[in-house]
């Protein structure tokens, strides 16, 4: 769920699995990796970026499959140290996934990165709209995934009735008022583009501002599919305050 559909998940260094401090209670987070610097995961931000291991759904073009399951392959008490050398050098840190808000102690990871004087985003595919909200009033912005329209969610998720919460949870985002911006991970293989400029369209009624289309790749070294047409884009140009092409 990161800024680029291809970004790497896995953190290539072996951690030692120590529990974590703090008021995180016994439970120690399931946490797949950290990207230290990054200007694409939050608009405008230089932030690291915590990768929390767990996801329900099983989309087939997932870009962190190593990220489905609740592995533990970093330390928590790693990220702490790294952020208390980062003060004042860096402006946040983004919790991405697999599906961030799948890990129970997230509320507590937030609060600790807060009280170092961190702000803290959230990259979600929308999966829980309950927690979302209850974590709005301490996240300053949100990415939230809208995978495809609402008809071809569950053969893109593999789960029945995934649409509903995704509908949930763009609802407590406009409701809260929270910066944010939808972001569709595109191939015209799932979602030909008359239907995606449907999507968009519908988005932009509900009130989303800030939209953008990630071109699905099949490795990060692989070329992205032809760019959209130039009539498409100008007319999402034309939809929302912000329109971004990647």
């Amino acid at each position: 769920m990161t800024a680029h559909a291809h970004h790497a998940a896995h953190c290539p260094t072996e951690h030692r699995l120590i529990p974590a401090h703090g008021r995180l209670g016994p439970r120690t987070p399931a946490l797949g990796g950290l990207t230290r610097y990054s200007s694409v995961d939050w608009p405008g931000k230089l932030s690291a970026v915590v990768f929390v291991a767990g996801c329900p759904w099983r989309c087939h073009y997932c870009h962190n499959p190593g990220l489905q399951q609740r592995v533990r392959e970093l330390d928590w008490d790693e990220v702490l140290n790294f952020l208390a050398r980062r003060r004042g050098l860096l402006d946040g840190v983004v919790f991405c996934g697999g599906e961030p808000l799948s890990e129970p102690t997230l509320p507590a990871l937030a609060a600790q990165v807060r009280d170092m004087g961190f702000a803290v985003a959230l990259h979600t595919a929308g999966i829980y709209p309950d927690r979302l909200a209850e974590m709005l009033p301490g996240v300053s912005w949100v990415g939230l995934d809208i995978k495809t329209d609402a008809e071809g969610y569950d053969a893109l998720t593999g789960r029945a009735r995934s649409h509903a919460p995704v509908r949930q949870s763009l609802a407590a985002l406009l409701a809260h008022g929270v910066a944010f911006e939808c972001r569709t991970t595109w191939s015209p293989s799932w979602l030909p583009e008359p239907a995606l400029l449907a999507l968009a369209e519908t988005l932009a009624e509900q009130g989303v501002r800030h939209y953008a289309v990630q071109h699905y790749r099949s490795s990060p070294e692989a070329l992205a599919a032809a760019p959209l047409a130039e009539a498409t884009r100008q007319r999402l140009e034309s939809l929302f305050l912000t329109f971004e092409e990647r």
